[in-house]
């Protein structure tokens, strides 16, 4: 297979470069040149975002494309109507945002999606733009050479946007760690290893269509994830398990300044943690272990001296220590097993 993807040196991206690689593939990477690519791979080097930026690309065939924008759906449209008749398939990592907020729980791919999206569109919101990507693609590839793949939560080595890694690095410092509850609260994410293994088979199945590509509900939980960096770090943490109500009493924002978590029974846990994933599951989508998604993206840390890449066009995520400090002090830890006030793991 000749694979090109645009990006391929961050995160998602990366993920399906090396997963390709893997496989024997011939991979093509288009990029601005500020990272350096994997080796095994011919780069192209070129700014989407400029005029003239696409001409490395003027020329070449491939069997497929992979596309992970994320900002104005023009570079989408632009980069389509150039590839179209030159590559087979076009694949859109997009998101489960596109849905018209907040979906209900169990939402399947024909859910209702956001209006006012435009394929050609410069940047206005995430989830605007991220359908007028899918847009772009279905206008320049047609229905049935594209892939819209709608991901949820991404963990897992190379991750720029901060979530997992903020954990890992706060529960490495040890001591008492606001730890928000219940423990058994499901979550729904996707290992972007796994993201990309699918997409390349995918490809190679000559899929089309939306796909909600996250794991089944329940795969981890709040607590298994929470664990898993305890032992993946050898940290001496003690995780207060804190009621929702505490957290969000205290002011507290759900899913940036307590990554992941989102509290049970909202409509923001629905849309973020509760999809209809058979789809996805039926045509491949394979999940590993939290454990391993946890140590591994433990490890890639420690090889690059323990601070995570940062996108610049996403928020840091993060807990500030004192508010932290704060919570525990007047909630000794919230509840834990029966209720009792202060339980740790």
């Amino acid at each position: 297979m000749r694979l090109l993807v645009l990006g391929g040196t961050e995160f998602v991206g990366r993920a399906v470069v090396e997963a390709a690689l893997g496989r024997g593939w011939d991979v093509t990477v288009f990029n601005r040149g500020r990272f350096a690519s994997a080796p095994g791979t011919r780069s192209l080097t070129g700014d989407r975002t400029a005029p003239g930026g696409l001409d490395a690309l003027a020329e070449g065939d491939w069997d497929a494309v992979v596309d992970t924008w994320s900002a104005a759906p023009r570079a989408v449209h632009e980069a389509a109507r150039l590839l179209r008749g030159r590559a087979r398939r076009y694949v859109y990592v997009s998101s489960c945002s596109v849905y018209t907020w907040a979906p209900p729980a169990g939402y399947p791919e024909d859910a209702p999606v956001v209006e006012g999206a435009e394929p050609d569109a410069e940047q206005s919101d995430y989830a605007r733009d991220k359908r007028g990507g899918e847009l772009a693609v279905v206008d320049a590839f047609g229905a049935e050479s594209s892939v819209l793949v709608r991901a949820g939560l991404i963990l897992g080595p190379y991750e720029n946007v901060g979530r997992l890694p903020w954990w890992l690095t706060r529960i490495a410092r040890g001591g008492p760690v606001l730890a928000p509850g219940p423990r058994e609260l499901p979550l729904q994410y996707v290992d972007a290893r796994d993201l990309a293994g699918w997409i390349l088979g995918a490809v190679e199945r000559e899929l089309s269509g939306p796909y909600n590509l996250m794991s089944p509900q329940g795969h981890a939980t709040m607590g298994e994830l929470l664990k898993a960096c305890v032992r993946a770090t050898g940290s001496d943490a003690e995780l207060r398990w804190t009621a929702p109500e505490i957290i969000l009493d205290a002011g507290i924002e759900p899913w940036t300044e307590l990554p992941v978590w989102v509290p049970p029974g909202s409509d923001m846990h629905d849309a973020l943690h509760a999809a209809d994933v058979s789809r996805a599951v039926a045509t491949g989508l394979a999940c590993r272990p939290v454990e391993e998604t946890v140590a591994d993206t433990w490890a890639w840390l420690r090889s690059i001296g323990g601070e995570a890449p940062q996108r610049p066009d996403r928020t840091r995520k993060g807990l500030d220590p004192e508010v932290e400090a704060k919570v525990l002090a007047a909630g000794s830890g919230g509840p834990g097993p029966g209720g009792v006030p202060g339980t740790t793991l």
